[in-house]
C-alpha cells in the first residue's frame, strides 16, 4: 500500500503545482469489498469541486498511463478537500489555524477537561493558547503540545 501511495503522491503533486494547490492526503483503504484511492487537496482559499473534479481526470490520466499499473486492483478514485474539520498535523496546520475554532483532546486533563473547544490565540514551538467559552464566560488556557492527543479545526454553533 505505501508502494501505491508514494506513486499516486509523486504523480499528483505536479498536478497540484500546476495550478498552486496542495497535497493535504493520499489514503488507499479497502473499505467491504472495494478499494479507495484517496486524495485530499487544499489551496488558500478552499478547494471548489470544479478543482476536485480537474485533479481526479489528470490523476486519472496520468494512472491510467503508468505502466505497470501500481493498482492492479479495480478502486475507486476520490478527489476532494480535507473538509470543514479537518485534522491539525503538522505545524503548517496549526499555523493556518491561528484564530480559528478548534477541538483539541489532551492525553492529560488541564484544569480538569481533557477536550477544549475554541478559538485558537496564540501558537509557540511548545504551547496553543486557546479562548473558549465555560458557560457564558471567555477564558483562556494554555495548553503543552505535547500533551495534545488531536487537534482539528471545528465548526462552532
Amino acid at each position: 500500500m505505501s508502494s501505491v501511495i508514494e506513486t499516486v503522491t509523486e504523480l499528483v503533486n505536479p498536478i497540484l503545482a500546476d495550478h498552486q494547490f496542495e497535497l493535504y492526503d493520499v489514503e488507499f483503504e479497502k473499505e467491504g469489498l472495494s478499494w479507495y484511492l484517496r486524495v485530499y487537496i487544499d489551496k488558500d482559499g478552499g478547494i471548489t469541486l470544479e478543482d476536485c473534479a480537474m485533479v481526479s481526470d489528470q490523476l486519472s490520466a496520468a494512472l491510467d498511463e503508468c505502466d505497470p499499473d501500481p493498482i492492479p486492483q479495480a478502486y475507486f478514485l476520490e478527489v476532494s478537500s480535507p473538509g470543514a474539520e479537518r485534522p491539525l498535523r503538522n505545524e503548517r496546520d496549526f499555523e493556518r489555524a491561528v484564530n480559528d475554532y478548534i477541538h483539541v483532546s489532551l492525553y492529560q486533563a488541564i484544569e480538569g477537561h481533557k477536550v477544549y473547544e475554541g478559538t485558537l490565540i496564540a501558537l509557540t514551538a511548545t504551547e496553543l493558547t486557546l479562548d473558549y467559552l465555560d458557560k457564558t464566560r471567555h477564558k483562556t488556557v494554555v495548553i503543552p503540545r505535547d500533551k495534545v492527543a488531536k487537534a482539528r479545526l471545528a465548526i462552532k454553533f
